[in-house]
C-alpha cells in the first residue's frame, strides 16, 4: 500500500487527534454537569442541554456534524437503545400490582388522546401543515426515559406514582417512534402503498421484533441461572445482546428496534435472576455516560438560526400542549381508575421529552423537507424548543410540585435500624422522640413487640428479600444502621444498600479487637459499612452497658457550650452517635467521617443514666436528661 503524502496523512492525524479531543470533551462536560447538579441538588438534565448548548453554539468548541460526520446518527441510535434497554431493566411487574390500571390507560387510551390533541393543536396553533402536524404529534408522544429516570431519582417519588411516570416513558417511546415512522412511510409513499397494505407489514414487524426482544431476553436469563457464562462477561454480554436485537428488528421495520431492546430488558428484569442487581448497576453505570453524552452531542448540534424560524404561533402552541392538551388527555384516559387525584394531577404535568423525539425530529424534519412538504422546517425547532421547555419547567417542578401533593419521600433524612435487640429498640424511641423518621427491621416477631407498642415503625421479614423491595416504601431513609449481632449479616446488609445511599450512610458495629490485615476471620473493610460511634462500640459491649442502666440522651449545643465543652464534661466511654442540625438535617457520627458540630446543633448520645453532658450555667445545654429508652 502505498504511503499517503505528507500534507494527506498529517490532515488524518490532525482530524483523527480532534476528534479524540472532542469525544474527550463530550465525556467531561457531560460528567461536569451530572456532578455540578448532585451539588447543587438539581436535575442533572436541567444541566446538561445548557452545557451542549454553550459547548456547540456558544463558544464553538463541538460540532458533532462536522466533527462526527457519519458517526452521528448511529452513535445516538445506539445510545437510545442501550438506555431503553436499562429502562426495561427497571421495570417491574409486581409494580403493576398497585398501578397496573393506570399505567395500562397510559399507554393506550393516553396515546390515542394524546395523538389527535397534539396535531390538531400543531395544525391550527403553529400553522403546521396536516402532514407535518401529524408528524409532530406522534413524534411528541413520548415522554422520554432518558429524562424521566433521572428525575424520579431526583424527586425521590413514591412507588406507585414512580411506576406512572417510568412506564409511561419507557413504554410510550417506542410506541411514539413506530407511529411517527408508520405516518412517515404513509406520507412519502402515498399512492403507491395504501394504509391497508401498510398496516399488516408493521404489525408482522412489531410482532417479529417483539418476538425477538423477549426471546433474546429469556435465553440469555437461562444462559446466566445455568452457569454457562462467567461473572465477569454477564453485563457485557446484555449490553451487546440489546445492541444486536436493535439493529436487527431495525431490518425488518424501521424503529422496531426500540421495541426490541424494551423488551429484552424487560424479560431479563423480571426473570430472578441471581445476578440482576449486578447487571443492573452496570447497565447503570453505562447508560448514565450515554445519557450525558447524547444530550451535550444534541444539544451543541443545533443551529441557533433554525430557532428563529418559531415566531408567536409557537409560543401559543408550547402552551396549550403543556397546560391544556397534556392535562386533559391524562385527566381523561384515567378517568375511573384507582389513580388518586394527586397522582393524576403529577402525571398530567410531569412529561419531559428526551433524546427520542428530538432524533425523530431531525430525521423526518430533513426528509418532509426534501419531499417538498410545507412547514416541514419548523418540525425540528419546535420539537427542540419542546424538549428544552419541559426538560427545564418539569426537571425544575417535579421535587415541588410531588411535595405539595404528597407523593414524595418527606425527608431524606429518616434512618433504617436493622436489627431490634433492646439497644437498637432504644435508639429508634431515641431517634422518634427527635421527630426522625425511623424503622426499625427485624426477623423475629417476638423481637418487634416492644417497638410497636410503644409506636415505633416496624417491618417484621428480610430487608434483603424481594418481598421487602415490593412492600417497602424506603425514600425516606437516608443511613442505615445494621446493627445485629451478625457482623457478616450487617456487612452483607451494608454492601447492598451502599449502592443506592451511598458508601458514607451505611453503618455497623466495630469488629472484635484485633489486626485487620492479620486476623484471617476478620472482613476487610472494604466491604464494611462505616463504623458506628466509634471503635469500641461493639454490640456486646453496647448491650452490656445498656443492661447496666445506660440510655440515650440529648444535648444542646450553644456558644457558651460547644462540642470541646461536650466532649470535656461527657461521662467517660459514653458513645455520640449523631447529630441533629437546626433543618432537620442529621449527621451519623463515625471515627470515620467524624461529626463537625455547631451551636444550636443537638447530639444524641448513649451514656449513663445518672450523668449529664450539660453546663451549669447554660441551661440550653442539656436538652432532655432523661433516657429516651
Amino acid at each position: 500500500m502505498a504511503a499517503l503524502p505528507p500534507a494527506e496523512g498529517e490532515h488524518c492525524h490532525l482530524m483523527e487527534h480532534h476528534l479524540t479531543l472532542v469525544l474527550a470533551l463530550v465525556g467531561l462536560l457531560g460528567l461536569g454537569a451530572q456532578w455540578l447538579a448532585w451539588r447543587l441538588r438539581l436535575p442533572a438534565i436541567v444541566l446538561l442541554m445548557p452545557f451542549g448548548l454553550a459547548a456547540g453554539p456558544g463558544l464553538g468548541w463541538i460540532e458533532p456534524s462536522a466533527d462526527l460526520g457519519t458517526l452521528l446518527d448511529p452513535i445516538i441510535k445506539v445510545g437510545v437503545a442501550v438506555i431503553l434497554f436499562e429502562g426495561g431493566l427497571r421495570l417491574r411487574f409486581h409494580e403493576l400490582r398497585q398501578a397496573g390500571q393506570g399505567v395500562a390507560r397510559l399507554v393506550t387510551v393516553g396515546v390515542l388522546l394524546s395523538f389527535p390533541l397534539y396535531s390538531v393543536a400543531a395544525h391550527y396553533l403553529g400553522g403546521f401543515s396536516w402532514p407535518v402536524a401529524l408528524v409532530f404529534g406522534a413524534i411528541i408522544v413520548v415522554t422520554g426515559p432518558t429524562v424521566i429516570l433521572p428525575l424520579l431519582r431526583q424527586a425521590r417519588l413514591r412507588r406507585r406514582p414512580a411506576s406512572y411516570l417510568k412506564w409511561e416513558g419507557i413504554v410510550n417511546d417506542p410506541t411514539g417512534a413506530l407511529l411517527a415512522v408508520v405516518i412517515f412511510e404513509y406520507l412519502i409513499s402515498a399512492g403507491d402503498a395504501p394504509l391497508v397494505h401498510m398496516l399488516p407489514r408493521v404489525a408482522i414487524g412489531l410482532v417479529l421484533a417483539g418476538a425477538l426482544g423477549v426471546g433474546t431476553g429469556w435465553v440469555l436469563g437461562i444462559v446466566f441461572r445455568r452457569g454457562f457464562m462467567p461473572e465477569y462477561l454477564k453485563g457485557p454480554a446484555a449490553l451487546t445482546a440489546a445492541i444486536a436485537v436493535y439493529v436487527i428488528a431495525n431490518m425488518v421495520l424501521s424503529e422496531a428496534g426500540l421495541l426490541a431492546a424494551t423488551l429484552l430488558g424487560v424479560t431479563l428484569g423480571n426473570m430472578s435472576l441471581p445476578s440482576i442487581d449486578e447487571i443492573r448497576r452496570f447497565k447503570e453505570y453505562v447508560a448514565l455516560v450515554l445519557v450525558s453524552g447524547v444530550f451535550i452531542l444534541m444539544s451543541a448540534d443545533i443551529d441557533t438560526a433554525i430557532l428563529l424560524q418559531l415566531d408567536w404561533r409557537s409560543a401559543a402552541l408550547l402552551v396549550v400542549l403543556l397546560f391544556v392538551a397534556r392535562p386533559l388527555a391524562v385527566m381523561a384516559a384515567t378517568l375511573g381508575t384507582s389513580m388518586t387525584w394527586q397522582e393524576r394531577v403529577l402525571v398530567a404535568w410531569i412529561a419531559p421529552r428526551g433524546i427520542v423525539a428530538a432524533a425523530m425530529a431531525g430525521v423526518f424534519g430533513t426528509a418532509l423537507l426534501a419531499r417538498g412538504y410545507p412547514t416541514a422546517e419548523l418540525l425540528l425547532p419546535a420539537v427542540f424548543v419542546l424538549i428544552f421547555v419541559t426538560v427545564v419547567l418539569h426537571g425544575m417542578s417535579i421535587g415541588w410540585l410531588a411535595r405539595r401533593l404528597g407523593l414524595s419521600a418527606r425527608t431524606a433524612n429518616g434512618v433504617l435500624i436493622v436489627g431490634a435487640s433492646p439497644w437498637a429498640q432504644a435508639l429508634a424511641t431515641a431517634l422518634k422522640e427527635m421527630e426522625v423518621t425511623v424503622l426499625l427491621v427485624d426477623r423475629t416477631w417476638r423481637r418487634l413487640r416492644a417497638a410497636r407498642l410503644a409506636g415505633i415503625p416496624t417491618y417484621y421479614g428480610e430487608l434483603l428479600s424481594e418481598e421487602a423491595e415490593q412492600r417497602l416504601e424506603l425514600g425516606d431513609y437516608g443511613y442505615l444502621v445494621a446493627a445485629t449481632e451478625n457482623d457478616a449479616y450487617n456487612t452483607l446488609v451494608c454492601t447492598q444498600f451502599a449502592a443506592e445511599l451511598g458508601r458514607n450512610r451505611v453503618f455497623q458495629f466495630p469488629e472484635a479487637v484485633g489486626d485487620e490485615d492479620l486476623d484471617p476471620k476478620r472482613l476487610p473493610r472494604t466491604v464494611r459499612g462505616l463504623i458506628l460511634g466509634s471503635e469500641e462500640a461493639r454490640f456486646e459491649e453496647l448491650m452490656s452497658r445498656w443492661y447496666r442502666g445506660w440510655s440515650f440522651q440529648r444535648t444542646r449545643l450553644s456558644d457558651q457550650f460547644g462540642y470541646e465543652e461536650f466532649l470535656a464534661s461527657r461521662p467517660a466511654d459514653s458513645l455520640v452517635v449523631l447529630l441533629q442540625r437546626a433543618d432537620g438535617g442529621i449527621q451519623v457520627n463515625s471515627p470515620e467521617h467524624p461529626l463537625k458540630p455547631k451551636s444550636g446543633d443537638l447530639l444524641l448520645w448513649f451514656g449513663p443514666r445518672a450523668e449529664k453532658a450539660s453546663a451549669p450555667a447554660t441551661p440550653a445545654a442539656d436538652e432532655n436528661p432523661q433516657p429516651s429508652s
